[in-house]
């Protein structure tokens, strides 16, 4: 959900004097259609791949591939919904594939995903009590959690001072300098948050305000845009508020000390990428070897470093980057965590939400 669609080098290093740019992604091979189920003619394993783009850190892929004589291919989405529907239209290639928290519900019950064999992930004993059991996956029967982070706001602190809540983004004065996800569940749940809601309601009035909300709202922005797009606008001027996701925002922090992040008030978003095999999956265990595999400390404090965003897997808490950790809202204190909301699947009422973006973007 999270990864992004460019090649960045590792700037917590730069900060230190001590940093140097790599290549994104490794050596892993990126292709555009899934693989088939047979292995490579000379005999090398193969895992297959489905991800968010650049959401691994550089030497991730090489390592597992030297550790156990595999080549792996890589295929990228840009949203969850483009993820379910290529395996409802039977790309069954993948071997591992990474969908958002409520995702997981919605494949689950759609049976294109299937039931993990925890004996083959020993390394799930690393991933912390908060990221057990969530709700929509309360036995993490189809699901490891790979990455976490929260949805907030990044902002020029210099230019608009502190702020804390989310009516900075329905602020007149900010006219044509704000920019929302293009998002429906994100930027409805905005609306809900703000208004006092549930990010999950299901409630016809409470929905009807949220839209009346993001009406009232469109006017003031420059537009609808992905994280990554939100980003560098903040950091070059264009905008003064993003909406966005937390290692983006980390990431404009690192390198623009004006810039500031804000968890807000009075709920925001907390989500959770996880790792999942599809049905049909042609190296089954090779997969539960790759989601073993990045629930080592080492190889998920390497992961989260790289990509700014929080890691789920306690034994790799300590090796995490100090000044990742010291940024503004990437530890949240417990008052922050416990306002933090999780999307769930609403079931039927996806449909409305989705009308209403529709018709909050084309009012």
């Amino acid at each position: 959900m999270k990864g992004r669609s460019y090649s960045r080098g590792e700037f917590l290093r730069v900060l230190v004097g001590a940093g140097v740019v790599l290549p994104a992604l490794g050596g892993c091979t990126m292709s555009t259609t899934p693989q088939q189920s047979q292995d490579s003619g000379s005999g090398e394993r193969e895992l297959n791949l489905y991800n968010w783009s650049d959401y691994v850190a550089e030497r991730t892929i090489p390592r597992f591939e030297k550790r156990f004589g595999v080549r792996v291919t890589q295929d990228f989405y840009a949203s969850n919904e483009e993820l379910l529907a290529k395996l409802q239209a039977g790309g069954t290639g993948y071997d591992v594939i990474v969908p958002s928290d409520y995702m997981v519900e919605i494949m689950a019950k759609s049976e294109v995903i299937q039931p993990l064999d925890r004996e083959k992930i020993p390394n799930f004993k690393n991933v912390g009590e908060n990221f057990r059991g969530l709700p929509y996956d309360p036995d993490n029967r189809y699901s490891i959690p790979y990455q976490w982070g929260t949805t907030g706001i990044l902002y020029n602190r210099k230019e608009i001072g502190e702020i804390d809540s989310w009516d900075a983004m329905w602020n007149p004065e900010f006219r044509g300098k704000i920019g929302m996800l293009n998002d429906v569940r994100e930027t409805i749940g905005a609306a809900l948050m703000r208004l006092g809601y549930s990010i999950n309601s299901t409630d016809p009035d409470e929905l009807a305000e949220a839209e009346e909300s993001l009406k009232e709202q469109k006017p003031l922005l420059r537009g609808y845009f992905a994280s990554t797009e939100n980003r560098p606008a903040v950091q070059n001027g264009d905008l003064l508020l993003g909406h966005v996701f937390s290692g983006d925002a980390f990431l404009a922090m690192v390198e623009n000390e004006d810039l500031s992040y804000a968890i807000p008030k009075p709920g925001a978003t907390r989500w959770t990428d996880n790792m999942a095999i599809p049905v049909g999956a042609p190296h089954v265990d090779l997969a539960h070897e790759f989601i073993n595999y990045i629930l080592d400390p080492e190889v998920g404090a390497e992961l989260s470093n790289y990509t700014y965003y929080n890691t789920p897997n306690d034994a790799a808490l300590p090796k995490i980057d100090a000044e990742l950790k010291r940024l503004p809202g990437y530890t949240p204190s417990q008052e922050v965590f416990d306002r933090l909301q999780v999307i769930e699947d609403v079931g039927e009422a996806t449909r409305r939400y989705e009308r209403i973006f529709t018709e909050v973007k084309s009012a």
